[in-house]
């Protein structure tokens, strides 16, 4: 269920100020949406993971709490960030 290192190191590139930067919201959002959607998937073909479905439970809090304090802090980071990762908000 966790995302492999290609993949994260895709997303820190496409995301980040640089290779290095993995503290920053927009990243942080990004790995969590690739995290919630792998999770999506999967309890979709094992409905009864009650594990798995008390993580995505919190990881769609943990994102929703960086999204809140992005878009107190820089509006347009935000808006640009949902839109790119396809969220509603």
């Amino acid at each position: 269920m966790a995302l492999n290192k290609d993949v994260t190191s895709a997303l820190i590139k496409e995301y980040g100020k640089n290779e290095k930067d993995t503290g920053s919201p927009e990243v942080q959002i990004a790995l969590l949406t690739a995290r919630i959607k792998d999770l999506t998937a999967h309890l979709q073909a094992n409905k009864q993971d009650a594990g798995a479905r008390r993580a995505l439970l919190i990881l769609v809090g943990k994102r929703h709490s960086l999204l809140d304090y992005l878009r107190s802090n820089d509006a347009d980071r935000y808006a640009a960030l949902i839109k790119k990762l396809g969220l509603r908000k």
